[in-house]
């Protein structure tokens, strides 16, 4: 027993070292053992070789792979690769897919499928729950007493599900920041700002300005509806029925400035958005002036006689505009 226990030691090692791997034994192994055995010379006792094929994978580096390609996809240092981007989405939409379909139509979820997509492509996890937190808490606003406002005639049509028009006037302007900070990334980029001051910090806070004023505007206009007891018209202060295009009131005003920050604060707290409290607020006074300069958008322009493509959507879009251009204006003067 003695004279085998070499060899077993050897055997269990190696097993334990690599499950997966082939030991190869010389054929003479066994020779010298038993009771018809020839006797060995001392030579030919010594430890057979043993070879490992090693062309199947082992477990450690399984473990290694998925180590790497989780990290890959929620890396905050660089850009996602598309397939991997589309992945994560589909996945998550599949599964979600019972609680989006009461928030987007049937058109709508496949375009906020492809703009989730490039979102995480350019900007990674955090850049995505941004966007989708706006989405969230746009649609939970916009659910507040909306059997009263359904009954006024000025509650948000399909329910408030969100279609593909809503989905690109809300989020474009977003895209085109997060698309032009890929070229500022600081690992992946290939130049370091854009006419001299827009960097890639200004880009992530343009970005997250634009959702923050989309959702602001959202805040100011369903709390407003619901809420508002008096309102009036922003270009002249004349008192009009809630609901009305550039109409304002005090507590959406205030719902305004609440919900701007919401955002800025999100992206502040998990490290997407730069600058601390000095980013915040840039974010949020951004979002309210933009806000207040949909109001008067919508009050002197939509639904004019000649101006029948300034839609809804469109004026959403300039809203999103004037919010992330105000956050590059102010970041580049305080951060």
């Amino acid at each position: 027993m003695r004279r085998i226990l070499p060899y077993t030691t050897i055997l269990l090692s190696c097993s334990a070292f690599s499950p997966q791997s082939h030991l190869h034994l010389p054929s003479n192994t066994n020779k010298g053992y038993g009771r018809n055995a020839q006797k060995l010379s001392p030579s030919s006792q010594s430890l057979p070789k043993l070879s490992i094929d090693r062309r199947q994978p082992t477990n450690l580096s399984l473990s290694i792979d998925t180590l790497s390609f989780v990290e890959s996809i929620f890396t905050t240092s660089s850009t996602v690769p598309i397939l991997a981007s589309f992945g994560v989405n589909a996945v998550l939409f599949t599964v979600l897919k019972s609680k989006l379909d009461k928030l987007l139509t049937q058109e709508g979820f496949f375009h906020s499928l492809a703009l989730g997509t490039m979102l995480w492509n350019t900007l990674g996890w955090q850049g995505w729950t941004t966007c989708v937190l706006y989405l969230a808490l746009g649609s939970l606003v916009t659910k507040v007493k909306f059997q009263e406002k359904e009954a006024k005639g000025i509650a948000e049509s399909r329910g408030g599900r969100r279609g593909p028009e809503n989905v690109w006037g809300s989020a474009l302007t977003a895209l085109i920041c997060a698309a032009a900070s890929v070229q500022l990334h600081p690992v992946v980029g290939s130049a370091t700002d854009f006419f001299g001051f827009i960097t890639y910090d200004i880009l992530i806070l343009a970005y997250v300005s634009s959702l923050a004023t989309k959702l602001a505007d959202t805040f100011a206009s369903e709390i407003g509806k619901a809420y508002g007891k008096t309102t009036f018209l922003i270009t002249n202060f004349e008192r009009v029925q809630p609901g009305t295009e550039g109409a304002i009131s005090l507590e959406g005003t205030l719902a305004a400035a609440a919900g701007g920050a919401l955002l800025p604060i999100y992206a502040t707290a998990i490290g997407f958005l730069h600058g601390g409290l000095m980013s915040i607020l840039i974010g949020t006074v951004a979002a309210f002036l933009a806000t207040n300069a949909e109001s008067l958008i919508g009050a002197s322009l939509q639904g004019k006689k000649g101006l029948e493509w300034m839609t809804n959507e469109v004026v959403n879009f300039f809203n999103t505009v004037i919010g992330a251009s105000i956050a590059i204006a102010l970041g580049s003067i305080f951060l």
